[in-house]
C-alpha cells in the first residue's frame, strides 16, 4: 500500500470482537469465506476483477505492532490470550483466486479464504476495501476505453480522487481497464505505468500573453510540446499562437510529431474538428489532439459518434470516481465451517431478502465454452468435490440468481474451464507470480475478446447466465430447511 502504516486495523470493530471470541470458543475450527458481487456498477453484465494483487500483497504484511496492540488492549474488549495471539500473529490460510483482469458475473466467488475461522474473519474489511475498490474503477475504464475504441484514454483523476490510496490505486486499476499512462507521478512510480500530462490554465495565464506562455513551454519542452489552447478562445488565440509555436520549432528542427494541443472545454467535437483543420493546413497532419473537460463513456461514445477529430482522451473525475455509480456491492461470507472431525459442514446465509441467499459449501466456479466458436456462454459453480470434465455432455443446472423466473437449464457438449486458482497458501507464498499491471491488462483484454460484443454494450448489454449444478442447489434447499422457523 501507500507509505500509510501497517493495514492490520483498516477494518470493522467486529471483525476483532468476533475474531476473540472464536479464540475463545472455536479456535481449532476453520472456516471457507467467499467474496462475491451482488448487483453491478452501471447496469453492466460484468465487472473486470481487480486488487488482486494488492491484496495478497497485503495478507502477506498483515502483523501487528506495537502501538495496534496497545490500542487494543485500550479498548479493554479482548482477552490477554487473544492479543498475545495477535502479537506472534502468523498467517495461516489459503486463499484462492480468479486471476486479476478477468471479466467476472454477479453471485460467483471470485476470492475465497480458507483458514482459522479467527484469523480469516479479521480479513474481511481489508479485502473488500481493495477489490471492491480497484474493480469497480478498473471496469469503469473499461468501459471509457471501450467507448473511445482505438484512441488512448489517459488516467487524469488524481485531485479529485477519494484520498492519496485512491487516486494511486485508482491508477493501477484504470490501468488495467484499459487506460495507457497516468497523470499521477506516485502510480508511475510504484506500478510502472507512464506518466503523461501538459499543462494547467495556470501557466498561461502566469505570463503576460499566451504567445509568451507557449514559447517559454516550447523552449524548456521543444521534443514535447504540447498546448493548451483553451484558456481565452481556442480558435482565434490558442490554435494560431500554438501553429506559430510549432512553426518556429519546426524552424529550429524540431519533430512535429511531438507536438500537440489540448482542448479542455467548449464543443469538442466542433472545435476539434477545426483545430485539426487549422494543423493539418499549417503542415502539422501528425500533430496530435487530446480533449479533456469531465469526460465519461457517454460523452466519448458521442464524441466518437459524431467524427471529432481527437487522438487521445484524458479523463479525471468521472473515472478515478466512478461517477455515475460510485459503490461495488462486494460482500465477503461464510460459506462452510471445518469440524474438528475433518468434515465441512456447508453453511448459507437465509434472510427476508431473496436476493440475498448466498451459495453453501466449498466451490468451483468454471468458464462454460461453446467448441465450435470458443465462445464462453455462462460461468458455473459447483461443489468442490463435484467431478466436472473438460467436456460436459449433459449436465442440469440452475441460475445462480434464486429470484431468475426460469431457473432449470441443461449444459450439453461443451468446454469447461475452472477459474479460481491457490493464490497464497498457508506459509503466505505467492503462487500467483506477480504480472505487471500492463501484463494483467493484456490478460484482461485477451478475456474480453472472448465475450460476444452483445454482452459488453455499454447500454442494454445481453445478460450472461451464471448457473450453479443441481448438487449444490440440493445443498443450499437443505440448509433452507433445515433453518426454516414456523
Amino acid at each position: 500500500m501507500i507509505e500509510q502504516g501497517n493495514m492490520a486495523l483498516l477494518t470493522d470493530l467486529y471483525e476483532y470482537t468476533m475474531a476473540n471470541g472464536f479464540h475463545e470458543e472455536m479456535a481449532e475450527e476453520r472456516g471457507s469465506y467467499d467474496i462475491f458481487f451482488r448487483t453491478l456498477p452501471d447496469n453492466g453484465r460484468f465487472v473486470v476483477l481487480a486488487g488482486i494483487g494488492t491484496a495478497l500483497e497485503e495478507l502477506q504484511n498483515f502483523h501487528f505492532d506495537a502501538a495496534d496492540l496497545e490500542y487494543l488492549r485500550g479498548l479493554q474488549l479482548f482477552t490477554p490470550e487473544f492479543l498475545d495471539y495477535l502479537r506472534d500473529f502468523k498467517f495461516t490460510c489459503k486463499v484462492y483466486a480468479i486471476p486479476e483482469g478477468t471479466p467476472v458475473f454477479p453471485r460467483e466467488p471470485v476470492v475465497t479464504v480458507e483458514g482459522p475461522l479467527l484469523q480469516a474473519q479479521l480479513f474481511e474489511t481489508l479485502l473488500l476495501n481493495i477489490i471492491n475498490h480497484q474493480t469497480l474503477i478498473a471496469t469503469k475504464a473499461r468501459r471509457i476505453s471501450a467507448a473511445a475504441k482505438d484512441k488512448a484514454v489517459m488516467e487524469f483523476g488524481a485531485r479529485r480522487a477519494q484520498g492519496p490510496a485512491s487516486a494511486v490505486y485508482g491508477a493501477r486499476a484504470a490501468v488495467i481497464g484499459g487506460c495507457t499512462s497516468t497523470s499521477n507521478l506516485l502510480a508511475g512510480q510504484k506500478f510502472g505505468i507512464p506518466v503523461a500530462g501538459t499543462m494547467a490554465h495556470s501557466w498561461i495565464e502566469a505570463f503576460d500573453t499566451e504567445l509568451d506562455a507557449f514559447r517559454a513551454w516550447a523552449k524548456i519542452y521543444p521534443e514535447n510540446c504540447s498546448l493548451l489552447v483553451d484558456t481565452y478562445d481556442v480558435l482565434h488565440s490558442g490554435m494560431p499562437h500554438a501553429i506559430q509555436v510549432f512553426d518556429e520549432l519546426s524552424a529550429k528542427g524540431s519533430d512535429s510529431s511531438s507536438f500537440g494541443v489540448r482542448i479542455d472545454s467548449g464543443d469538442i467535437t466542433q472545435l476539434s474538428t477545426k483545430a485539426r483543420q487549422m494543423l493539418d493546413d499549417a503542415g502539422y497532419p501528425d500533430a496530435t489532439i487530446t480533449a479533456s473537460n469531465a469526460l465519461d463513456e457517454q460523452i466519448i461514445q458521442s464524441l466518437v459518434n459524431e467524427g471529432a477529430a481527437i487522438d487521445n482522451f484524458g479523463v479525471g473525475e468521472n473515472l478515478i470516481t466512478s461517477a455515475s455509480s460510485p459503490v461495488l456491492s462486494g460482500v465477503y461470507k461464510l460459506s462452510a465451517v471445518k469440524k474438528a472431525d475433518g468434515t465441512w459442514l456447508p453453511k448459507v446465509k437465509v434472510s427476508a431478502s431473496l436476493g440475498k441467499l448466498t451459495l453453501p459449501g466449498r466451490k468451483r466456479v468454471y468458464r462454460v465454452y461453446d467448441p465450435r466458436t470458443d465462445e464462453p456462454i455462462a460461468d458455473l459453480v459447483t461443489l468442490r468435490e463435484e467431478e466436472v470434465l473438460d467436456n460436459i455432455e449433459d449436465m442440469q443446472v440452475l441460475s445462480a440468481d434464486p429470484e431468475a423466473i426460469k431457473r432449470f437449464q441443461t449444459l450439453r457438449n461443451v468446454k469447461a474451464v475452472e477459474l479460481q486458482k491457490e493464490a497464497l497458501n498457508e506459509q503466505g507464498e505467492l503462487l500467483t507470480g506477480n504480472p505487471s499491471v500492463f501484463e494483467i491488462q493484456q490478460y484482461s483484454q485477451e478475456k474480453l475478446a472472448e465475450l460476444p460484443a452483445s454482452k459488453k454494450r455499454l447500454l442494454y448489454p445481453d445478460e450472461y447466465p451464471v448457473y450453479i449444478s443441481k448438487e449444490l442447489y440440493d445443498v443450499q434447499q437443505e440448509l433452507i430447511e433445515n433453518n426454516r422457523v414456523d
